[in-house]
């Protein structure tokens, strides 16, 4: 059974020395991050990835851990206009999956907030080894809740949204037999675009994630805040600026 919130949180200061032993997460850390604007635009294959000494020490954790409700993967990417949908895909960067509490924090606490990522670039937490793709066969009659908020807010967002995903807090605000499946979070020069995504598009605006969004961070006022269903995305199965 998925441990409550509660306790992930406590359990955050002792695995972040833990889950590593004192070892940065990340080779190549500054690739991709506002401390480096070097690079191919539109490539990834430069940007951050596990060390093997962390990818070491978070399968032990894998083995041992708590068990999380259903594994989660980070993906990265870069957002370039006009890509296709191949294209985009062969972007996708897949960081590493998770599936305990103790190895989520072990790439959590040592993989560089939002605010320190370069514009146009994403962070994805997606269930099950879901690609963050519109068009993936999981996702394509799907859509996601988009959040525009200010940068002095995005870091505290994403926190607070991450937790209540893996924590399995939004089960009671979604419709029956549908799921909230990922939670993305893309850095724009000015503002920031939060966006959680849930399976079902039919009847989605009716149920209440905005609600749970708003009890989760009651003190940040979003520029925007609405639905949109993947299949309305100009761009569905075409060229695209993702997200």
């Amino acid at each position: 059974m998925f441990e409550p919130p509660s306790l992930i949180k406590r359990m955050a200061n002792e695995l972040s020395n833990h889950a590593t032993n004192g070892h940065n997460l990340l080779e190549n850390k500054s690739t991709g991050y506002k401390e480096d604007r070097t690079g191919s635009p539109g490539r990834t294959s430069d940007s951050p990835r596990l060390s093997r000494k962390a990818i070491t020490d978070l399968g032990d954790t894998e083995k041992t851990g708590v068990p999380l409700n259903t594994p989660w993967t980070l993906w990265l990417d870069r957002s370039v206009p006009n890509l296709t949908v191949t294209e985009y895909e062969a972007n996708l960067r897949k960081i590493y999956t998770v599936s305990t509490v103790e190895s989520f924090w072990g790439v959590f606490n040592h993989v560089p907030a939002p605010s320190n990522l370069m514009a146009r670039y994403s962070y994805h937490w997606m269930r099950n080894n879901i690609r963050p793709v519109w068009e993936d066969s999981v996702n394509a009659n799907g859509g996601m809740w988009k959040l525009r908020c200010h940068k002095l807010c995005t870091d505290s967002v994403w926190n607070e949204l991450l937790m209540a995903c893996i924590g399995e807090q939004f089960a009671q605000y979604v419709n029956p037999g549908d799921d909230i499946i990922g939670l993305s979070v893309s850095v724009r020069k000015n503002d920031d675009l939060v966006q959680l995504w849930n399976r079902e598009s039919i009847n989605a605006e009716e149920c209440k994630v905005l609600k749970r969004v708003e009890e989760l961070v009651p003190n940040v006022t979003f520029e925007t805040s609405f639905y949109k269903p993947h299949q309305k995305h100009r761009a569905f199965e075409g060229k695209r600026g993702h997200p």
